[in-house]
């Protein structure tokens, strides 16, 4: 299974994202940063999943309806950042689908998240991811879940790692940086969580018009 993460930087980089799908034969793809309204109902072989409809920056999941049925799909809000108070970017930073793999009959919930930029503190982030995880899992995803975005820590990765382990779920980092445009905040800005799956290789794709270079997530199906 190939899912796609990418922040689109308020939708510059929608343009795209049909020429990603059709290269690399993505599964899934998740988008952050993204208008919805202007989001089409396919990406190439992807139909769209869902979009949070009360962000300014949205969040959207497509699938390969091919391959899996699209069971239920909720968006979740999480706890508020001083950025979020006064801009009001994001009511809803996680969006979650739950998958059923037509051919194998696994279940796997999907999410696309976007955690509160680098005004806020990493201990606002932790509990965001936490808070986002324990949702995934409501909405289904106790076998296999799989949460890809932008996670705005480029800092003290490796606390981080203990942290999503003391939680049940691995942090994965991709082979390159995914966020170098400026001096100062730079690193690897988009993850990849997980539950229940074999995370084989997790890619930083080519840049685009977006300040985030895209990630390609490979996983297999858990025993």
């Amino acid at each position: 299974m190939r899912v796609i993460s990418y922040n689109l930087r308020k939708h510059a980089a929608s343009g795209e994202l049909e020429d990603l799908v059709a290269t690399f034969k993505v599964d899934a793809l998740c988008i952050q940063e993204c208008t919805t309204a202007d989001m089409p109902e396919a990406i190439g072989h992807l139909r769209l999943a869902d979009a949070t409809r009360g962000n300014r920056l949205g969040l959207a999941i497509y699938y390969d309806a091919e391959r899996f049925t699209d069971a239920h799909t909720k968006a979740f809000s999480l706890k508020k950042s001083m950025h979020d108070h006064v801009l009001s970017p994001a009511h809803e930073r996680l969006l979650g689908t739950r998958l059923v793999d037509i051919a194998t009959g696994h279940e796997l919930v999907l999410g696309s998240f976007h955690a509160a930029p680098l005004t806020a503190s990493n201990s606002l982030r932790r509990k965001q991811i936490h808070a986002a995880h324990a949702e995934l899992l409501g909405l289904g995803g106790e076998k296999m879940t799989l949460m890809v975005g932008d996670f705005n820590y480029p800092l003290f990765t490796n606390s981080l790692t203990r942290h999503v382990r003391d939680t049940g779920f691995d942090l994965s980092l991709s082979d390159r940086k995914t966020y170098t445009r400026y001096r100062v905040f730079k690193g690897h800005f988009d993850f990849a969580t997980s539950q229940g799956l074999n995370i084989t290789k997790v890619q930083t794709l080519p840049r685009g018009a977006s300040d985030h270079l895209p990630i390609m997530v490979t996983a297999e199906f858990g025993d």
